[in-house]
């Protein structure tokens, strides 16, 4: 389990979001037994420094750093991540082929997030540490492939550890990961309805009144499927792309939407980016509580599977 390779308490990373999860969050995730993972999406090298050494000074624990590959800075904040060695980078976007030596040099575990067989089993022979699987159930930045139908084919053709991303909210989704092959599970939505997210209280509330068909993948056009919030701006995106709008017209529609929802709680014109697993988010804890809840039940059910086992053999 993921939990050993890192000494942490329970084998959960958590889902990286861009001006969400910031220094104070990973802090609060890592204090809570779980994997912490800085989100530089929005960050520039200096700004990434002064995050990790925020994040030292709330929690002793380990905690990581994600890295979008896209970032015009992405070079320069690999080269702050080695130098104050956090324990673990995750990576989106792209392929971290060009900066895994340096930081295995450096000791810090590489788990780039991937949406295809192809692409993890590239980057295990590149010599990354394990894979992030993330199904088109993810909120954010999303692939094609169910997390279902995905991590079983990515668990047989590495031989490294796989954690399962999207779709995952409860024990029940854990249980189903490890059925699949997974050593751990990236959570990201459920952990939006949580005490500490830094989120504004209205897109929590958007969170929480979710139902299973209310989000919807935007951008497909652009080649940058992004699953967000059914709402006035997502409704108009889709419009626009019906009507084959140009890239620059797409983009001004969504500039500062994301930062509009997180810090300015405005649901109706802002990029609430959440997974279909929002629908069973339905009341707001503190993370240690979801972590525990979420390990207890996944227990619970891998015990009761057990003694279905027992049934079918007989």
């Amino acid at each position: 389990m993921i939990n050993k390779m890192f000494d942490i308490k329970y084998p959960i990373i958590q889902g990286a979001m861009a001006n969400i999860t910031t220094a104070e969050f990973a802090a609060a995730v890592s204090n809570a037994g779980a994997m912490g993972i800085i989100a530089t999406g929005a960050m520039d090298a200096e700004t990434t420094r002064r995050a990790i050494r925020k994040c030292k000074i709330l929690t002793d624990k380990p905690f990581g750093v994600n890295v979008m590959l896209m970032n015009p800075h992405a070079k320069e904040i690999i080269d702050v991540i080695v130098r104050e060695k956090v324990a673990m980078v995750t990576t989106g976007a792209g392929n971290p082929g060009v900066y895994i030596e340096k930081l295995k040099q450096a000791g810090i575990k590489i788990f780039p997030v991937v949406p295809t067989v192809s692409l993890a089993v590239r980057l295990r022979r590149a010599g990354v540490d394990g894979i992030i699987a993330e199904g088109t159930e993810d909120g954010g930045h999303v692939g094609e492939s169910t997390t279902m139908s995905l991590l079983p084919q990515i668990c047989d053709a590495v031989d490294i550890p796989v954690i399962a991303a999207g779709g995952i909210a409860d024990g029940r989704g854990m249980a189903a990961a490890f059925a699949l092959g997974a050593q751990g599970v990236q959570i990201g939505t459920r952990l939006l309805a949580s005490v500490e997210c830094p989120i504004h209280d209205n897109y929590k509330q958007a969170v929480i009144n979710a139902k299973d068909n209310d989000t919807v993948v935007t951008g497909r056009s652009l080649n940058s499927p992004v699953r967000i919030l059914k709402n006035q701006m997502s409704r108009r995106y889709v419009q626009l792309e019906k009507e084959a709008a140009g890239r620059d017209e797409l983009e001004a529609l969504t500039l500062g939407a994301l930062r509009r929802a997180v810090l300015e709680g405005d649901i109706a014109n802002g990029s609430v980016m959440m997974g279909q697993v929002a629908g069973m988010c339905k009341e707001i804890l503190p993370l240690e509580q979801i972590f525990d809840t979420i390990c207890r039940q996944a227990g619970l059910v891998m015990t009761a599977m057990g003694e279905k086992a027992v049934e079918l053999d007989a």
